[in-house]
C-alpha cells in the first residue's frame, strides 16, 4: 500500500464500504496476492472479510474466487489494488463468466494515476459498472426507512 497513489484514501473507502456491507449483511470476500512475499491485506480491511482467497494469479478467478462466492451471487462489487493488474484482470474474467461487475472507483488504486485511469476506462468500455462508494451505499439502502439508514449515513459522513 505505501507505493499506491493516495493509498490512505483508497484504504478508507474500502473500509467504509466494508462497514456498510456488514451493516447490511452483504458478504465480503478478500483476496491476497502472494502474501508470503508481498504481505497480507491491511488488518483493518481483513477484519471484515468472511473469507480470503490467497492467490498467485493476477486474475483471482484462477485461484478459486468463484468457488468462494456465495451461491446464486450474480453481481459482484470490486475494490482494491492494483486497478490495472489484479482488479482489472479479475473483473474482465468475471464478465466473461457472466457476472455483473461493478468497480468502486474511489476504492481502487495503482502506483501511477495513469494506469488506474486507463484501466477504469477499459473496464467501463468492457461493460463493468463504474460507481462510487456512496452511490452503492444508497443503492443498497433503497430507502431512508431502511432499519440501518442512520448507521450507514454515519459511516458515509465519516
Amino acid at each position: 500500500m505505501p507505493s499506491i497513489y493516495e493509498s490512505d484514501k483508497v484504504a478508507q473507502q474500502c473500509i467504509k464500504i466494508s462497514k456498510i456491507a456488514q451493516l447490511l449483511q452483504v458478504p465480503i470476500l478478500g483476496t491476497e496476492q502472494s502474501p508470503q512475499s508481498i504481505g497480507h491485506n491491511l488488518k483493518e480491511i481483513a477484519a471484515f472479510c468472511d473469507k480470503t482467497v490467497t492467490k498467485e494469479h493476477f486474475d483471482a478467478c484462477q485461484d478459486g474466487l468463484i468457488d468462494a462466492l456465495c451461491k446464486n451471487r450474480e453481481h459482484l462489487i470490486l475494490g482494491g489494488c492494483e486497478t490495472h493488474v489484479c482488479v482489472m484482470q479479475t473483473a474482465l474474467e468475471l464478465l466473461r463468466q457472466n457476472f455483473k461487475v461493478s468497480i468502486l472507483v474511489d476504492a481502487v488504486g495503482s502506483r501511477r494515476v495513469l494506469d488506474r485511469d486507463i484501466a477504469l476506462h477499459r473496464l467501463g468500455s468492457a461493460g463493468v459498472h463504474l460507481i462510487t462508494t456512496e452511490m452503492l451505499a444508497f443503492e443498497w439502502l433503497e430507502s431512508a426507512k431502511n432499519g440501518v439508514f442512520k448507521e450507514v449515513l454515519e459511516v458515509i459522513k465519516s
